[in-house]
């Protein structure tokens, strides 16, 4: 083997390690794979960064996260244009405490029992209320079980903190992406800019 293939084995071994280390998953229980009963998101009564699976570790480590496959193409661009407020109409509870909130068809149908009732999307969304039906939107950001992290809305938005700060340009998307990876390093970043508080009880229980 050469001296350059060498060094790169070593430097792949090191960055494995190292998410495996800073992770939680220790190096012994790589191949070992977790009972069928337990779930990949089952959270240990035990405190512990471990994760489930050396994939979930992984994963985690490197930021990848899957996409979110919403029930319905929801146009945030339509709707902002036509001058909906995202925490007046269908976010309400944002202001209020840690959750903000998302729109069921009771709240859809609002607006859209008088607006725009031809249109597919709205005939769809009139046919799930008269069966009793909601929405089951899918969250598009979410930490870790193992991260512990505390994420509040509410003084956020007291602060004057604008939603695209932490959700991107969603006034000129259709359906919600991940446009900001909401790491750590970010979070700490904002909160020495503004003099918010920065010790770790503050995000992490």
């Amino acid at each position: 083997m050469s001296s350059r293939a060498g060094a790169g084995a070593r430097v792949w071994t090191i960055v494995a390690c190292g998410a495996c280390i800073a992770t939680g998953v220790a190096c012994g229980r790589i191949g070992d794979h977790p009972p069928a009963s337990v779930s990949a998101r089952q959270v240990s009564p035990v405190f512990t960064p471990a994760h489930s699976t050396l994939a979930g570790a992984v994963d985690d480590f490197f930021w990848v996260k899957g996409r979110a496959v919403q029930p319905i193409e929801f146009p945030h661009r339509t709707h902002i244009e036509k001058g909906a407020k995202c925490t007046e109409y269908c976010h309400e509870s944002v202001t209020m405490g840690p959750i903000a909130g998302l729109p069921g068809v009771n709240t859809c149908m609002v607006c859209h029992i008088m607006f725009a009732t031809d249109r597919p999307l709205i005939k769809q969304i009139a046919a799930m209320q008269e069966k009793g039906l909601d929405l089951q939107w899918q969250r598009v950001y979410r930490y870790a079980p193992q991260a512990h992290v505390r994420f509040n809305h509410a003084p956020h938005i007291r602060a004057g903190v604008e939603c695209s700060t932490c959700h991107g340009d969603i006034a000129h998307q259709t359906v919600a992406q991940r446009n900001v990876d909401l790491h750590m390093g970010f979070c700490v970043n904002c909160h020495r800019q503004k003099n918010a508080p920065n010790e770790c009880v503050t995000c992490h229980f």
